[in-house]
């Protein structure tokens, strides 16, 4: 088989592919008989060939998928005019607190936020699968630390939390308007419980409840002195 065919295989998966598909993955195709670094290498051929259409070849957290340009939007909405259901700001909130902030405890949030934050809201984060618990605190209780997943970032078109932008960037309130589009196919789960806690909430989060120091944020696993031996799993 040339670069060529092969090249057209690992398209077709691609196009086929119900989620992400990793490297190692798309190697099965072959039967690991093409290398790892010829795979990437026609990824990237690919990505260049779909470069400009309206739907494009990205690279994500766990994988590579096609996925619609995000100037395709207003005209495939024509398609399905109903509006997504409306969702809590409580939510919203949560998680841009867990996602710039993480590791983070229940009573951190509280303490940003200034309410109370709902089991509810926690729960439909987690079955969402956009946070988890990564740990515990070593205080009295032990308390769970939450963090983001790699599905919250696939399902964001991000690789890494690295990508987040800044929240005193100019792209920071595109960023929040993905994200509001990307929860507002579960917030009906969550509208009547996090409704008392929006009318508790007050005024908007000031954007430095959110930022961390410089520097503080990455990829890699929280450090060893918030964990216990309890750690997010391989």
């Amino acid at each position: 088989m040339n670069t060529l065919e092969a090249k057209i295989v690992i398209e077709t998966a691609l196009l086929c592919a119900q989620q992400p598909m990793p490297v190692a993955e798309l190697r099965r195709l072959f039967a690991d008989e093409v290398s790892a670094e010829t795979v990437r290498a026609l990824l990237d051929e690919l990505r260049d060939d779909w470069r400009g259409r309206g739907v494009r070849l990205v690279s994500l957290a766990t994988g590579w998928r096609f996925q619609t340009a995000p100037e395709m939007a207003p005209f495939l909405e024509r398609l399905h005019p109903e509006k997504p259901p409306k969702y809590s700001r409580a939510v919203l909130e949560t998680l841009a607190i867990i996602a710039y902030r993480q590791p983070v405890t229940r009573g951190d949030i509280e303490e940003i936020r200034g309410v109370t934050v709902s089991s509810q809201i926690v729960r439909a984060l987690e079955e969402r699968g956009w946070i988890e618990v990564i740990g515990h605190k070593d205080v009295i209780g032990r308390p769970a630390l939450f963090g983001t997943t790699r599905q919250f970032l696939d399902d964001l078109g991000l690789r890494a939390l690295s990508e987040l932008p800044s929240l005193e960037s100019p792209d920071a309130p595109a960023a929040m308007a993905a994200l509001e589009q990307q929860m507002a196919g579960f917030a009906a789960q969550v509208d009547g419980e996090a409704a008392s806690d929006d009318e508790a909430a007050g005024e908007p989060l000031p954007e430095q409840a959110f930022a961390t120091a410089e520097g503080e944020r990455s990829d890699p696993e929280p450090e060893s002195t918030h964990l216990s031996e309890s750690t997010r799993q391989p």
